[in-house]
């Protein structure tokens, strides 16, 4: 084996990811190429570098890693998957779209909410309960069913 083949800790190091998901990432087959030293450490070539900020860059962008394992394999085959990663970079942007619509609406009826329990309390003394939470019901951008968690998904 060569000299110039890194250890976990230093790709980690290298790529600001854990050994834990280097890991992960060899199990679903996104970093191929991995190789075992006599004492069974994992040894990655020095392109796995760039190969794990890839990964990364993708992340943010959206894919899940299956997609990208199913994406790079279908590369490594010698295939283009172009056309598949502009369609799902295509509807990650239309899912981005809406719930930047579904924010705005919950950012708005926030602020009218707050308007309205300032008005609550400034009328409530001190000491009783002026019911806030009661105050949720009946606000379109709030009703359960017609949207998931915007905010801590």
């Amino acid at each position: 084996m060569s000299d110039r083949w890194i250890g976990p800790q230093a790709l980690a190091k290298a790529t600001g990811v854990s050994t834990d998901t280097l890991r992960h990432y060899e199990r679903l087959g996104l970093l191929p190429g991995t190789l075992r030293s006599g004492s069974n450490y994992r040894r990655y070539a020095p392109s796995t570098v760039e190969r794990v900020q890839l990964i990364r860059r993708a992340l943010v962008v959206g894919f899940s890693l299956k997609e990208l394992a199913s994406v790079l394999a279908y590369r490594e085959k010698g295939a283009p998957p172009c056309r598949r990663v502009r369609s799902l970079v295509d509807a990650r942007l239309k899912a981005l779209e809406s719930r930047l619509v579904e924010l705005h609406q919950l950012r708005d009826e926030l602020r009218v909410l707050l308007r309205d329990w300032d008005q609550r309390l400034s009328v409530t003394p001190e000491g009783q309960r002026a019911r806030l939470l009661d105050m949720l019901g009946g606000r379109p951008a709030l009703e359960l069913g017609k949207r998931r968690n915007p905010i801590g998904q």
